[in-house]
């Protein structure tokens, strides 16, 4: 998936910044790619994605509570697998997260999603496509 990323950002010329709390290689030779590494501790990546991303900005996370932080904000979010949140589909993402999160609380096993297989990849692909295309050609990018 990153290596979309960075291919995309080349081909494109978009910085594209990466952020977690700890060290992340970027690729050689790119300088359009960069790294960003933030203390440990919970949410403090997502803090810090919440406070630098602005409207018409695009953020790859699985993490729906920070999609539901962002998409209200007109900021493009698309998880691994392809999906891109928006303001229809965000509130019921976030509560089904949310239903699934206090059911392992009560011992319920949920099991996991499925593996990220070369059909989650392709998907991921068209919808980072679809999206950037959209995004370079909107005023403003």
């Amino acid at each position: 998936m990153k290596d979309l990323v960075f291919r995309s950002a080349r081909r494109l010329g978009i910085e594209t910044v990466l952020v977690a709390n700890q060290r992340l290689q970027t690729p050689p030779g790119n300088p359009l790619v960069s790294a960003v590494r933030v203390a440990g501790g919970p949410d403090v990546a997502d803090e810090y994605i919440a406070t630098h991303a602005d409207a018409g900005d695009l953020v790859v996370t699985q993490d729906v509570p920070l999609a539901a932080l962002l998409v209200p904000r007109r900021i493009v979010v698309l998880d691994p697998r392809g999906e891109e949140h928006t303001e229809e589909t965000i509130g019921e993402r976030l509560s089904v997260r949310d239903f699934m999160d206090q059911a392992r609380l009560v011992g319920m096993v949920t099991g996991g999603p499925p593996p990220y297989d070369a059909r989650a990849k392709r998907a991921f692909a068209a919808a980072l496509d679809r999206v950037l295309t959209r995004l370079c050609r909107s005023p403003g990018v």
